[in-house]
Order: structure tokens, then sequence, then C-alpha cells
């Protein structure tokens, strides 16, 4: 939660924006229906049936909290598909372990990508993809690139369920130390996308929407807030 300093903005201002920091360590990671066979992989590093493994699933689903899980247990590089150019293979191939998220990106170069993959390959490398679509959508038009794709083991992220979703509010309310009743969680989760990343963005909501009307975080407030939102 903001600092008492913060909590006196001016008529009608909300508090200022700074940022709060995203938990992404293995302690904060909750295991459900939906995640529970990738974070069962991830962990089972370096026992995987190959050097490199897809991560796939719709945006929210956790697979970047997932990547940088692994990131820190193998102490890999990360980068995302806009980082992937001809100049940055040769020195991406040298890193020991390699996260490359949300690819296959705006503009996916079929020639950089099959060449840092044949590299990796050559020196023995760890690499972890995230995507929210499998390779066989993605546009890619070299076939030998798109068989390499085909190759790499691939665990799906199902969209969060309620249980994880649950957990993730209470969590993410306790981090911001707001003290909230489960009709509010309850609430939140009957009218919310179904998406980490929105459980994040709707506590950032109330947080700061809470100090600046000097407000308790009750069910009548979220569902007004709500309501706000959803008229735009």
């Amino acid at each position: 939660m903001a600092s008492d300093t913060d909590a006196n903005p001016g008529p009608g201002q909300l508090p200022l924006n700074f940022p709060h920091k995203v938990a992404l360590g293995s302690e904060d990671f909750f295991i459900s229906a939906s995640n529970e066979s990738a974070y069962d992989l991830i962990s089972a590093w370096p026992n995987w049936p190959k050097r490199n493994l897809m991560l796939v699933g719709p945006s929210g689903s956790g697979k970047t909290h997932l990547a940088a899980i692994w990131s820190h247990m193998v102490s890999a590089t990360v980068v995302t598909a806009a980082d992937l150019t001809s100049d940055a293979v040769p020195g991406l191939a040298e890193h020991a372990a390699l996260v490359i998220e949300d690819l296959p990106g705006a503009e996916l170069d079929d020639t950089v990508l099959f060449h840092l993959l044949n590299l990796l390959n050559e020196h023995r490398r760890s690499l972890l993809i995230t995507t929210t679509d499998f390779s066989s959508s993605w546009p890619v038009k070299l076939p030998d690139l798109a068989s390499r794709l085909r190759a790499v083991p691939v665990i799906e992220l199902g969209r969060p369920d309620e249980p994880l979703l649950r957990a993730v509010l209470v969590k993410l309310f306790a981090d911001r130390q707001l003290a909230v009743e489960e009709t509010v969680v309850s609430f939140l989760l009957t009218r919310m996308e179904r998406s980490i990343a929105d459980a994040r963005r709707l506590v950032e909501l109330i947080d700061r929407k809470a100090l600046s009307d000097k407000s308790r975080v009750t069910r009548p407030f979220v569902s007004k807030l709500m309501k706000d939102l959803e008229a735009g």
C-alpha cells in the first residue's frame, strides 16, 4: 500500500502511482489444476525430455512467472521476441540457458530464429520459450524452422481457474496491507477476467481508489468501482 505521505491528495486527485513490485519467486506461485503439470515440468529441470521446452497459454495464465522461476533456477538470460536480431544471435547463443518470451512477436524473422535454435543446439544450451499460440499457427515460411519448432516439447497452461484466482487475489490484497472480507474476493471473481494480470490490475485500482477516498475496501465500495469501470 502507498505510504502515509501519499494519503492526503487534493480533492478529486488520485495518489501518486508509485510502482508496486510484482513477486515472481517460486514461493509466490500458486499451484492449481490449470498449471500443475507445467509447474512440475519446470521444476523437473534438468530432467527434461530435451534441453528445450515451449510454454503455451493465454495471456495472464502464469507463463512469465514460470519463466522467471526457471530463469532464477538456472541463471538464464531472459529476452523477448523483439530482441531476436541477426546481430544479437551469436551473443545469445553463448548463454548457458535462455528464455525467449512472447514468440513469435510482431515480425518473426524465420532465418534469425532458425540460426539461433541451431546454435543453441550445437552448443548444448537450454532454452525455454513462452507463447500464447502453438508454433503451428505462427507465420513461419521456412520449412526447416517449422520442423525444428515441431520438435520442441510443449506444455500447455490453462486459463486460471477460480481456486487459483482466489488465492492470487488474497495474496495481492495482503501484499498491499489491505484487509478485505471474503465477500469482496468472491464478488470480484464473478466480475473479473480470468487472468492473473487482471487480478493485479483490479487490486491496484482498488488500492489507489481506497486511498484516494480514505475508504475501507468493502463489497459496496468494490461494487461501485466495478460499475464505474464498466461504464467507462
